[in-house]
């Protein structure tokens, strides 16, 4: 007797904007910022474990990443200040998977990771991925942040954090807008920083001409 068909596993994931973004083979044509802002803003850094009425967002965070990013490199173009706002947009399907578990789950993370990353960037026009400099340099932002979140909303301490982090060269507390944000305001900014991302881009392109 034949065994009975198995049910097929659905791979994509319902958007609010009506799209459906295969987990496997994401489509840029499926990939909409207001998606991604609507997600990441409600998507918790440190699996919510943080200080504040808020969880602090992914969508914050990448604000942070980008300001910071932006003030190291003041000659960056507009697609690489695009590209680091974008660092973790990915997340906005697969959620903030903290380094520990990372490290655990292993290489098919980070795959649906960069796929999802090449798709987000084409439907953007910028390229599939930052080069190896370019990555460096968000990475270097990436950290600066981190560090900040852990010891003022994670409770780390300064020395746990330099362990994990490094020590913020430039930056101090103050100088970083880290108060958790509702998401709805989250998800404003978001949008809006893109928004001003993509005048430059278009300026830039002009000015290329």
């Amino acid at each position: 007797m034949a065994d009975a068909p198995q049910p097929s596993v659905r791979a994509w994931q319902r958007m609010l904007s009506g799209r459906r973004l295969d987990l496997l083979d994401p489509s840029p044509l499926d990939v909409e910022l207001s998606d991604i802002a609507h997600g990441l803003a409600r998507v918790a850094r440190w699996n919510g474990q943080t200080h504040g009425d808020h969880a602090f967002s992914v969508a914050q965070h990448s604000l942070l990443v980008e300001m910071i990013f932006t003030h190291c490199n003041p000659k960056a173009t507009a697609d690489e200040k695009q590209m680091a706002l974008l660092h973790d947009a990915p997340e906005f399907v697969i959620g903030d998977m903290i380094s520990p578990f990372k490290a655990v789950v292993g290489g098919g993370y980070k795959t649906v990771e960069k796929r999802l990353e090449a798709a987000v960037h084409l439907r953007f026009g910028l390229p599939a991925h930052p080069g190896k400099d370019l990555k460096a340099q968000i990475k270097k932002a990436d950290q600066i942040a981190a560090y900040f979140e852990a010891t003022a909303l994670a409770g780390f301490s300064e020395a746990e954090a330099r362990k994990f982090f490094g020590q913020p060269r430039g930056f101090t507390r103050d100088m970083l807008p880290i108060e958790p944000m509702a998401a709805t305001e989250a998800q404003a900014r978001f949008a809006q920083r893109f928004t001003e991302i993509e005048d430059e881009r278009a300026q830039e392109g002009k000015s290329a001409r």
